[in-house]
């Protein structure tokens, strides 16, 4: 039960990062590949479905190696994708893949952008795709991300062609060549709602099959500045998507990449540059100029050319001087070329809320673009040659959202603003502000002159006014697209950066102003792990979660369960908490309430014993707390892995209850569960009164079996865990003994693992998958055991199915496997692979590709009761 929760404002996009700073990425070797950079001001935006559709390797080889200004924009943000690190799906996983596609654009310096899509799950073609997402909608998204973000050409990573392999793949190359031709057209996108109209000028797609490509290019060359090749970097880049299990090896040597120009028509290899026929020159900047700019321009680039031929890598400092005046001058050319870019704000119904246009005799946009840009670049590279860091130290990682009713509660966080001056020449420091947040007053000023080898530290106060956390969720979802509150030209780092706690300080380096914004961050040392700065987050006072959000419960069977509400205070303080369930009919608690004093920033469990029975349907379990005179029904979702930092969702402080009317085996039984990857099964079956024990991987070798009467492997079990492929032999000798092995889908070709299936199945090359949730099931097997003993299955159990029905599906497979469904996508041969049974020995091996793991969380009643007869003798 997943709600939605306001965000604070306020802040910029960081020029440099605090926390797990990469060794390229600061000191002379950042300062090298940043200087030259300087004087490039081409763009690139790429274009993909998913996560993980970006080619890296053109990405690294654009942003890292030419200096190309490059964005990736993911229509979704792969919600609805699988798991390999976690039990997280839906939302939840879609937060983890945001975080992961920006570990990766920090590694090959591409920004990062998304539309309002989100991922419903694998789709076969754009037809299907269209049914769930609104075409015009995403298309719109497309455009106004295109008109934001100004580029001068555009790649599409997708051909839109059935070759893609996936509908939201050949939905992404569509669009993009879509968004491309209509990016100009005022008529169909006005530029009240969709912002000033802009063309790209080169339509690219990459992936191209080499008789066909226009381009090749070598992504595999050595960069001396980067100390390894752009394909190295891209590897690296990759392996950051880990819940989708994107390892890459880092080849060294040539690698070829193709590409191919649809705009302008260029026929195969006639092509030596993706830029060809793109002016991208500061001649022709400077002709769009005013008289009064251009003087300012000339002086400018030749003092970068100065900073480049001054750098030393073992003294920066030499660069300091042509760097500051440089961003002085280039400040002024693009202020006297009268033009500021347009912020339009997308709001929920689409209309703008704000809008600056164009005056007559201003230069074109993409103008203002190239200044801006070096601006942005000159200056970061002047806070690296100046050797300057700034930190902001909080002494906790969490602290309360100020309440209106209670501004006299401590719900301010201290900070500890460290200004370093590790390089040659002096600085001076002006203001250091808590951004959106505020500061008390008289605390702005921290000036002074700061010489080399000193520091300065000034405390300030960090207040918050809401709860941080993802900033597309802040006005919710109906059905498969986000309400966004925004689509404009901050990319996503930015737009999360809005919703941070921020400190900015203005320093003056060789008489120049620069501003340094970085995160507050709480800082620990990880005796594995080491340093570790994880920024700050503000929360709710008072916040209850419950397991889950879905629980299976037996309808019209007594119930007796303990429901478990994990009370936390974000206060600075004891906090006395009284926490009491509002249960559905048929049930009661042995407590009316419960009242517990949790301790500063501290958590309890607050158990409540639940007895009775109910009726079959979806009910509703809400915790409620009350402290200090207010009422709290927030629950924060932390998710936590570590190499991200820590991702907070909020919903209320509740959860469904499927009530399922299902028999259970009579016969005394104990099921092992080997459990996969993002998996329910097993909470599903302790759910549902069946008796369950976890089977760690690694006590496979030593654990007597014998105790058990069915084990099951999870999804994809055998993929993530080494020790299930070492000991299947003697998991399949246990079956033989005369024990009921069940092992749900694995990977798309299970014969890549020797000796994991005891009788032999094939799967083609591209696994046959139903994506259609509500495919008919036709049973080829009525009266198999499986599908009547205790549950007798029927057609309303295949009823209500989410996302799909079955998945890596084995096309053909031995006689001695018997299949007990088939379903098939509309207009696709039969699958029959869904179900099989085979006797092996004295006992029973049963394979089940049907997403149930899909099932589970949504808290299907069918997928219930087939489950129960899966596992049963």
């Amino acid at each position: 039960m997943l709600g939605v929760t306001l965000l604070f404002g306020g802040g910029t996009r960081p020029l440099a990062a605090q926390a797990s700073t990469r060794a390229d990425e600061r000191g002379a070797s950042a300062l090298a590949v940043q200087l030259r950079q300087l004087g490039t001001f081409g763009r690139v935006l790429t274009i993909g479905a998913h996560p993980d559709d970006e080619d890296t390797n053109v990405l690294a080889w654009l942003a890292r190696g030419h200096g190309i200004e490059t964005a990736y924009l993911s229509l979704t943000r792969g919600d609805g994708g699988q798991n390999l690190i976690g039990d997280e799906l839906g939302e939840a996983l879609g937060a983890i893949r945001t975080g992961e596609l920006l570990n990766a654009r920090r590694i090959d310096g591409g920004r990062q952008f998304f539309t309002r899509a989100f991922d419903f799950g694998f789709s076969k073609n754009a037809e299907e795709t269209y049914r769930h997402w609104p075409k015009d909608t995403i298309l719109g998204d497309v455009v106004r991300v295109l008109r934001a973000y100004r580029p001068h050409v555009v790649v599409a990573f997708w051909s839109g062609t059935p070759r893609d392999g996936h509908g939201h793949h050949q939905v992404a190359g569509l669009l993009a060549r879509e968004a491309f031709d209509l990016a100009a057209d005022t008529v169909r996108y006005p530029v009240q709602r969709f912002g000033m109209p802009w063309q790209p000028q080169a339509f690219w797609r990459a992936r191209a099959p080499i008789d066909s490509a226009t381009l090749r290019v070598n992504v595999g060359a050595y960069d001396a500045a980067l100390g390894r090749s752009y394909v190295e970097v891209a590897a690296e880049s990759r392996t950051a998507h880990r819940s989708q299990g994107q390892g890459t090896p880092q080849r060294k040597g040539v690698v070829w990449n193709y590409l191919q120009r649809e705009v302008p028509a260029a026929t195969p290899g006639s092509v030596s540059d993706l830029f060809a026929g793109v002016d991208t020159t500061w001649a022709s900047v400077r002709a769009q100029l005013p008289a009064a700019a251009q003087g300012a321009l000339d002086s400018a680039l030749v003092l970068l050319a100065d900073a480049r031929a001054r750098y030393r890598a073992d003294d920066p400092s030499a660069s300091v001087a042509p760097l500051a005046r440089a961003v002085r001058l280039l400040r002024d050319a693009r202020n006297a070329s009268g033009n500021a870019p347009g912020m339009l704000i997308a709001t929920r119904r689409g209309f703008p809320s704000g809008l600056s246009r164009r005056q007559a005799g201003e230069a074109p946009l993409g103008v203002y673009d190239a200044l801006t840009l070096t601006v942005a670049r000159a200056e970061r590279a002047l806070l690296q040659a100046s050797g300057v860091a700034v930190e902001a130290i909080a002494p906790r990682g969490t602290f309360p959202v100020r309440e209106p009713v209670k501004v006299n509660v401590n719900d301010s966080l201290p900070v500890a603003v460290t200004v370093f001056n590790r390089g040659r020449l002096p600085v001076r420091v002006g203001s250091a502000l808590v951004l959106g947040l505020g500061a008390r007053p008289g605390e702005a000023s921290a000036a002074g002159e700061l010489l080399p080898d000193s520091s300065r530290t000034v405390s300030r106060w960090a207040v918050a006014f809401a709860s941080t956390t993802t900033w597309w969720r802040a006005e919710g979802r109906q059905g498969n697209d986000w309400f966004l509150a925004a689509i404009d030209a901050r990319d996503e780092v930015e737009q999360q950066a809005q919703r941070s706690t921020q400190v900015q300080v203005s320093l003056e380096i060789a008489g120049t102003s620069v501003l340094a914004t970085v995160p507050v961050v709480q800082r620990v040392v990880d005796p594995v792990l080491g340093d570790r700065a994880t920024p700050v987050a503000a929360l709710p006072g008072i916040t209850l979660n419950l397991a889950s959000a879905m629980a299976y419960i037996r309808a019209n069977a007594p119930v007796d369960r303990i429901v478990p509400v994990r009370v936390q205070s974000s206060y600075p303080h004891p906090a006395t908490v009284t926490v009491r369930l509002e249960l559905p009919a048929g049930l009661k608690a042995d407590s009316v309430e419960r009242v517990r004093t949790i301790d500063s920033a501290g958590t309890q469990v607050v158990n409540f014993r639940v007895r009775g029975t109910v009726k079959p349907g979806r009910l509703e379990l809400v915790a409620v707390g009350t402290h200090d005179g207010g009422l709290h029904t927030s629950g924060a979702y932390l998710l936590q892995h570590d190499h991200l930092d820590p991702i907070r969702l909020y919903g209320t402080s509740g959860m469904y209850l499927s009530a399922v009317e299902v028999a259970r085996p009579t016969t005394p039984m104990l099921v092992g569960y080997i459990r996969g990857v993002a998996d329910q099964g097993y909470d599903a079956l302790g759910q549902l009164d069946i008796p369950v024990e976890l089977i760690e991987p690694a006590m496979l070798g030593t654990m007597n079996l014998s105790r058990f009467t069915t084990i099951v492997v999870g999804p994809r079990a055998y993929e993530a865990y080494p020790p299930v492929v070492q000991h299947n032999a003697k998991l399949l000798a246990w079956a033989r003994a005369g024990g009921k092995l069940v092992v749900q889908y694995g990977a798309q070709d299970m014969n890549r693992l020797a000796g994991v299936l005891p009788y032999p199945m094939q799967w083609a090359p591209r696994a046959a998958r139903v994506s259609l949730e509500e495919a008919p099931v036709r049973v080829l097997a009525p009266a198999n055991r499986l599908l009547t003993f205790p549950n007798r299955i029927g057609a309303n159990d295949w009823a209500n199915w989410v996302q799909e029905r079955a998945t890596y599906m084995p096309s053909t497979f031995d006689a001695r496997y018997t299949p007990l469904v088939s379903m098939n996508d509309e207009g696709e041969p039969e699958q029959r692979g869904a179900i099989l049974d085979a006797p092996l020995g004295a006992g029973r091996y049963v394979y089940v590709t049907l997403a149930l793991f899909r099932q589970f969380p949504a808290g299907v009643p069918g997928a219930a009761r087939l489950w129960v007869n899966l596992v049963g003798r």
